[in-house]
């Protein structure tokens, strides 16, 4: 298939780039389809994927993976020598720890260029630690702590709209085909790019404190597609919350740490972690809140509290211990 389309005028720049890439393209599109169709029937659990998109060579992002069929190599002046396009010069941010299998070449919509290699390593366990911590997200704070600890929420898009309003707006004056349409283009993408990076950025660092000082972490299991469908969906969205979540669970997986996540039915926010008394109603404007038992509870620090014993209740079940509030 591939041979005969470079034979045909309007597939021949397929014949400018190496046949590895070609090849990779269709044994990914074959994957697509196999989970697609999977998805349907029901073999392949989670959410419906949606069937595969074309992808056109003028999408503003694109990306090529070449295998070790294709003969890439690190040059020894540091340089990615990559086939039918010769040595590309590297900043490198970390060293490459062994032999890659795979590089995969990405040039997202701000122009930028990334290499991503695929190696086997081996990560550390980090040391013991006694500490157990549970995160309840929100978005007046982005993350109130069981310790008492509250982090403040960045609202990282929230600051940069008043830039990315005016590159917008540039951008709708421009004339649809024009030279300047492209470079107004350009200056949104690198906006929205500084903005992912940004939060991206600040993400790992959270994360990875408090991987490194907490043996257990709980986090609530929170429905945020259905949040992103009400009218606080630019709010949620801003706050990054599944990004943030998935960096904790795959760093707890590298360095030996436990992490779970809570039930999203699990009434953290009304339940009295003092008596296990559960109040009838708690609307998001009440912050704070008294039990007839006497504790004044901050709403946050209380449901980060219950989600502690719930986290410690499906962990240490089967050890025996009263773990969960009094009744």
């Amino acid at each position: 298939m591939i041979t005969q389309a470079k034979a045909t005028p309007e597939r021949a720049w397929l014949g400018e780039v190496s046949a590895v890439l070609l090849q990779q393209a269709l044994a990914d599109l074959n994957t697509a389809y196999r989970n697609f169709f999977a998805s349907l029937t029901g073999k392949r659990k989670g959410r419906k994927l949606a069937p595969p998109r074309f992808r056109s060579r003028k999408d503003s992002r694109q990306a090529i993976r070449f295998t070790k069929n294709a003969r890439f190599t690190i040059t020894p002046g540091g340089k990615l020598r990559l086939p039918k396009i010769g040595d590309v010069p590297v900043r490198w941010s970390r060293n490459v720890p062994s032999d890659p299998s795979s590089v995969t070449v990405i040039k997202d919509a701000a122009g930028r260029y990334f290499a991503s290699f695929v190696v086997e390593t081996t990560d550390q366990p980090l040391p013991g630690s006694d500490a157990e911590i549970v995160i309840d997200l929100g978005l007046s704070h982005f993350a109130v702590l069981s310790d008492g600890r509250k982090v403040a929420n960045p609202r990282i898009l929230r600051r940069a709209a008043k830039k990315l309003r005016k590159a917008q707006k540039a951008l709708s004056r421009t004339q649809k085909g024009s030279a300047n349409r492209q470079k107004a283009k350009q200056v949104v993408a690198k906006a929205h790019a500084r903005v992912t990076d940004t939060r991206r950025d600040w993400a790992h660092k959270l994360s990875t404190q408090i991987i490194r000082d907490n043996q257990a972490v709980y986090v609530e299991d929170l429905a945020v597609s259905g949040l992103a469908r009400t009218k606080l969906a630019k709010s949620v969205h801003d706050a990054g919350w599944s990004q943030f979540v998935g960096m904790l669970e795959y760093k707890a997986a590298r360095y030996g740490r436990t992490f779970a996540k809570v039930d999203r039915w699990f009434p953290s926010s009304k339940l009295c972690s003092a008596c296990g008394r559960l109040a009838e109603a708690m609307p998001l404007n009440v912050r704070s809140w008294s039990c007839p038992c006497g504790a004044v509870h901050d709403r946050d620090v209380n449901a980060a509290v219950n989600i502690l014993a719930a986290g410690r209740a499906d962990r240490l079940n089967a050890c025996g211990g009263t773990v969960r509030p009094a009744d």
